[in-house]
């Protein structure tokens, strides 16, 4: 009998027997039963990468709201609210996902710049923690809702504290050239305004300086600025009583590497600069919680061998997952199966069947000889991923799958192409 070999990626996606597992379920025997590409995530990461994160913000007051944006499947949403954490949702979208998630209205807090009348609207009648609003016009609308519905509108007011996140530009949130957040040298005169309005409760103050964020130091820079300017805030009576600092916290998109930032050198930080305001901080983690959770699972079409270079061609395009052609992301490559020669490699690049140049996921990399019907892993998939897939070249939606120990359940199905069709219509005078 052979030896059974086990190698760990990391805690929930495991080797056994040179094949991958997503905790107790083998990758293959899921794609033998769903047609690739797919998302796959692990219940198990999703839960520690929550409680590693709480647990090192134990002795802060603080509580947490996950980042709807990240990943929005429902069942990925109840995993976490289950935990006990809150949403931060950017739509009104998302605001109906966290409750039927079963998240109550006063752990939802609603961040993003333009915010309509309905959504606005909706919040206010389901429940809301508060609104991270971000503009006077934004203010004025939330009063004019809340007062004509009779209720009062809870504000955190979002500053831009013009710090360089370093961190990739199209993430990149807390500088003065970008649309967040009212400038930290006006926002006094802000906070004054917002407190004169009868429908307005402000609550507290906002920030998010960029996401991926794999240094301590701007995060540092950004509260300290921050909380200067929480006292400064109560110096003029107004009452601040929660901070609301954002996510950002990167990921590492290797598996040979651990986290850029330490939770709890993340967590001393903190305590350091807010504990004397006497503050509940919140965090709005996203990523961080869902980005090593999940794998997207495709397939080799084709090894196109060339003169001077070879293409791998996989049957998960950008339109599936869309971070290497906007952000230049590089996300790692694992083998499904490493039963293959170790000495048989090729030197390729990974691309994808969209009819664009952009659809490149990887450039020059080594991996065993593939063939046709090959399996691929796409690690650090959970964030940013299915959220952001399209229909592009008429390809329907990809699936979604959880996996909770040794159970796998279908979380979103692929629809067949002739429904994606359907939702269009050729007007009359066509026909």
């Amino acid at each position: 009998m052979s030896e059974k070999r086990t190698k760990k990626i990391n805690d929930f996606f495991i080797y056994k027997n040179n094949n991958l597992y997503v905790e107790d379920v083998s990758v293959i025997n899921i794609a033998n039963n769903i047609k690739t590409p797919f998302y796959v995530y692990s219940t198990a990461s999703l839960r520690r990468r929550y409680i590693d994160l709480a647990t090192s913000l134990n002795n802060i007051k603080h509580s947490l709201y996950f980042s709807v944006k990240s990943n929005s499947n429902l069942a990925v949403l109840r995993v976490l609210s289950l935990l006990g954490s809150g949403m931060d949702v950017v739509s009104g979208g998302e605001y109906l996902r966290a409750q039927k998630a079963g998240v109550p209205g006063y752990k939802v807090v609603f961040s993003g710049v333009g915010k309509t009348y309905d959504e606005i609207k909706l919040a206010l009648n389901g429940g809301i923690r508060q609104f991270n609003v971000e503009s006077i016009p934004e203010i004025i609308m939330i009063n004019k809702i809340a007062s004509s519905l009779g209720k009062k509108a809870p504000i955190s007011i979002r500053v831009n504290p013009d710090v360089d996140a370093q961190t990739h530009e199209k993430i990149m949130t807390g500088t003065s050239e970008n649309k967040f957040g009212i400038p930290l040298n006006s926002a006094l005169e802000v906070y004054k305004m917002a407190s004169e309005l009868n429908s307005i409760e402000i609550v507290g103050i906002d920030l998010h300086i960029g996401s991926q964020i794999t240094d301590l130091l701007p995060f540092e820079t950004a509260f300290i600025k921050i909380a200067s300017f929480i006292e400064k805030l109560r110096e003029e009576g107004h009452s601040i009583d929660r901070v609301d600092i954002g996510g950002g916290l990167g990921i590492s998109y290797s598996t040979k590497e651990e986290d850029p930032i330490s939770v709890d050198k993340f967590a001393i930080m903190l305590s350091k600069i807010f504990s004397k305001l006497n503050i509940e901080i919140q965090l709005e983690p996203g990523r961080f919680i869902s980005g090593n959770s999940g794998l997207l699972i495709t397939s080799v079409v084709y090894l196109k061998e060339g003169t001077n270079k070879n293409f791998l061609i996989i049957d998960a395009g950008m339109n599936d997952l869309l971070r290497p052609a906007i952000y230049d992301a590089e996300h790692e490559f694992l083998p499904v199966s490493e039963t293959k020669n170790n000495d048989n490699k090729i030197v390729a690049d990974i691309v994808g069947p969209i009819c664009e140049s952009s659809d490149v996921f990887s450039k020059n990399i080594i991996l065993p000889k593939m063939t046709s019907g090959d399996f691929l892993a796409i690690y650090s998939a959970g964030a940013y991923g299915a959220v952001m897939s399209s229909e592009y070249n008429s390809r329907p939606l990809i699936p979604e799958l959880i996996v909770d120990e040794n159970l796998v359940s279908v979380i979103r199905s692929r629809p067949k192409i002739e429904e994606v069709i359907k939702r269009d219509q050729i007007p009359y005078w066509l026909r």
